[in-house]
């Protein structure tokens, strides 16, 4: 097992005794790895292989990005997605129309919720705000109902913060 591997077993370990201490861990982590790189496509691919390997008990995280008014699927780890969903639609596209962040405990209690993956059960969804526009969202579901709280939500946003801070969106939108 190489050291980063051991890095990252430590942290979703810490994940289950201080979650935002793992949080803020993280965000270190996120941090170096986009220092020195602006293209979106490339950070999110990173995101979402570092969130992926800290989140315990998710079965998919990844980004949509916005394109004319729909998002359409980016970098991502889990099974495969659904690839466009309109602004308004499910559980991201509500975020995306509220242009506020969406944490549902039960997806099938989510008016309009579209199922990718039938085994989620819970989800939480992150608009990516760069400027003043809304970019993409950051997307996770879990297996386990209730699986995010309100420290997932405040910890997710600041990822979501770093990658809008950290990336040149006009590379790819």
């Amino acid at each position: 097992m190489n050291t980063q591997q051991q890095d990252n077993e430590k942290l979703s370990d810490l994940y289950l005794t201080d979650k935002q201490a793992c949080y803020n861990l993280l965000f270190a982590q996120l941090s170096s790895l986009i220092e020195n790189e602006t293209y979106p496509i490339a950070n999110l691919a990173n995101a979402s292989a570092l969130l992926n390997l800290t989140l315990p008990d998710i079965n998919w995280v990844g980004f949509y990005l916005l394109k004319n008014k729909e998002l359409v699927l980016g970098p991502f780890q889990g099974k495969p997605a659904c690839i466009r969903i309109p602004v308004g639609k499910g559980v991201c596209g509500t975020a995306v129309a509220q242009a506020k962040s969406q944490l549902v405990p039960d997806v099938h209690a989510f008016p309009g919720h579209i199922a990718c993956d039938s085994a989620s059960n819970s989800e939480i969804v992150i608009p990516i705000i760069a400027g003043d526009r809304i970019v993409g969202v950051l997307d996770i579901d879990s297996p386990e109902f209730n699986r995010f709280d309100q420290t997932d939500l405040k910890g997710l946003e600041e990822v979501a913060r770093i990658l809008a801070d950290g990336c040149n969106w006009d590379e790819i939108i």
